[in-house]
């Protein structure tokens, strides 16, 4: 029997040069796509996010000046002349003086208050105002006679009478149970001493003015934000006790 070698078969010499793994190079640059991908994904969502706080800005500050505007013109109506809008703060001039050391407001001031007023919650009610009115704040102000705590609590007293003036519903021309629920629920009292005296007019120091707050644009609240908390409004319980707390120095 002849006997005969196998003859060994031959590897193919392109298995070595066609490895399965992509080499290192190729890696390297696949990663830097998946990276400028991510990059790109993630500066889009910024400029996105950009254009949606200067959107949200410029709707506010347009609609806070639509709001400032319609209580400009009411003030230039005749029956309230000398009140003045200067920026958010609306002074009511000798509408809302008083005499020195007290708190009293005489007829024709409580009847000028109780028919501008229910103006300014007209306006307020406007979806120009109603999303970005926060509050509506009574300062009261005194002349720099007397002590710092005295005169801080007489200009207290002058907010609160305004405030009685105004929720008192047996007065003639009492505003709307609307409007008196409204005001409970948006004015604040506030008083200040001689901080915010005018000069060498110690008459036009004891006044009342009313100033405008606005919401501030806030930003997007999530689960993951707790501290960003919405806005919320708790009406208040009405009631029917209109008795003025404030004792009448006058």
């Amino acid at each position: 029997m002849i006997g005969f070698r196998r003859t060994p078969q031959k590897r193919h010499r392109d298995e070595a040069e066609k490895p399965f793994w992509i080499s290192f190079s190729d890696l390297m640059t696949a990663l830097m796509a998946l990276f400028l991908v991510a990059m790109a994904v993630a500066l889009l969502n910024v400029t996105q996010g950009l254009r949606k706080m200067d959107d949200g800005r410029l709707s506010r500050d347009n609609a806070v000046s639509s709001c400032l505007h319609d209580i400009r013109q009411i003030t230039r109506q005749a029956e309230y002349a000398g009140v003045k809008l200067r920026g958010q703060t609306l002074e009511l001039g000798t509408l809302a003086e008083f005499p020195r050391d007290s708190n009293g407001l005489e007829a024709q001031q409580a009847g000028f208050l109780r028919r501008f007023v229910p103006e300014m919650l007209h306006i307020a009610r406007t979806p120009a105002c109603e999303n970005w009115l926060k509050r509506f704040v009574l300062e009261g102000y005194a002349s720099p006679e007397g002590s710092y705590l005295y005169n801080l609590n007489l200009s207290l007293e002058r907010s609160q009478r305004v405030l009685c003036v105004l929720l008192d519903a047996k007065a003639p021309n009492a505003p709307s149970l609307a409007d008196r629920k409204a005001i409970r629920e948006l004015f604040f009292v506030g008083g200040s001493s001689f901080n915010s005296a005018i000069l060498n007019q110690p008459e036009k120091s004891r006044r009342v003015e009313l100033r405008l707050e606005f919401k501030a644009l806030r930003k997007t609240c999530s689960p993951e934000t707790p501290e960003c908390e919405p806005d919320e409004v708790h009406p208040i319980p009405w009631d029917d006790d209109f008795k003025c707390p404030v004792t009448s120095r006058s």
